[in-house]
């Protein structure tokens, strides 16, 4: 999916700490072949966000249909897999929820930034167990803060 460039209602590019949106969708049915449910190994972890160059990002996820599976999941970085969104129960992550934190629920704050340096991409780990099911959109606010640098889905 491309990068999107937020706009004001005279088509103006938004300027800010958070002027560009990547999305990423992840079902997750583990258990099956190269799913990023798996706890297996297969597709876990999976790779949401490519990052290119030094960037500013926030990361939440809107929860579309419940997770079922005795798992839990955490969205990172290589070097701390829960670095962006702390481990949770899989259980616990309902449709309707806004996941930013170990506590999902209907009404949250954006999460806090976090600076990301050339090649640092955007994992999400399952542990324990599989994810049998369950569907998560994610979303990458970010700021490039150098010429050329990027987030995109992965």
């Amino acid at each position: 999916m491309a990068t999107v460039v937020g706009r004001d209602d005279n088509h103006t590019p938004i300027q800010g700490p958070y002027a560009c949106i990547a999305k990423k969708s992840m079902t997750l049915a583990g258990g099956t072949t190269n799913d990023p449910g798996d706890y297996d190994g297969t597709g876990n972890p999976a790779t949401l966000f490519t990052v290119t160059g030094d960037c500013l990002v926030t990361i939440f996820g809107i929860v579309n249909t419940n997770l079922v599976g005795a798992a839990t999941i955490e969205v990172g970085i290589a070097e701390n897999t829960a670095a962006l969104i702390a481990q949770s129960t899989a259980t616990d992550i309902d449709d309707g929820h806004i996941w930013i934190d170990a506590t999902p629920g209907t009404v949250q704050l954006l999460p806090t930034a976090s600076i990301l340096n050339d090649g640092t991409d955007i994992i999400q780990t399952v542990g324990s167990a599989d994810i049998t099911a369950g569907q998560i959109d994610y979303y990458c606010f970010y700021q490039p803060l150098e010429a050329g640098a990027s987030v995109v889905a992965a």
